[in-house]
């Protein structure tokens, strides 16, 4: 997972590097005018990113000491402010009032969004058969791997988006 991890950083690294050239090499102004970023609605999102996280680590920590329901629950709300994100990324979307063929502000800007996005959805995935799995009583105490692995990759996500918030909405 680790290796994967690295190489995940390394696409998202390539699509801030197209960030940094436009923004700064090309010196143009963030956001170019007359579009405006949704920072309100981001700032919600990482909230709501950030306490998945805990979510997570409450149910891989349930599951260590045995406490499979707090395993549950955690996934399972885990699973549902990831939802919750992605739904309001999507919204963000439909009322961003510009698209990549405006120039290169939006296509740097959704490139970065939508991959994170894309790791957000496949996070889901993940937790969706890791919470099928838990009610099905596939974890324990002894065998939590399965918990514990999803749990560092829903982790990278979520430190990703502070980076893609920081840069993105922030600077």
């Amino acid at each position: 997972m680790y290796l994967f991890i690295a190489s995940e950083i390394m696409l998202f690294g390539s699509f801030f590097t197209a960030y940094f050239f436009v923004r700064i090499v090309n010196g143009t102004p963030w956001p170019t005018p007359p579009y405006h970023l949704p920072v309100f609605v981001a700032t919600i999102n990482t909230f709501i990113l950030m306490t998945s996280s805990a979510t997570m680590h409450w149910a891989t920590q349930s599951i260590k000491r045995g406490n499979v329901w707090g395993m549950r629950a955690g996934l399972l709300l885990t699973f549902l402010m990831g939802l919750a994100f992605l739904i309001s990324q999507l919204y963000e979307y439909l009322r961003a009032g510009f698209n990549t063929a405006n120039g290169a502000f939006p296509t740097i800007f959704f490139c970065l969004t939508g991959l994170h996005g894309c790791h957000v959805f496949v996070g889901l995935s993940i937790l969706a058969f890791m919470t099928i799995r838990a009610f099905r009583g596939h974890f324990s105490a002894e065998h939590h791997h399965g918990v514990e692995i999803g749990g560092i990759y829903w982790h990278f996500v979520d430190v990703m988006w502070i980076v893609v918030f920081t840069t993105v909405y922030i600077l």
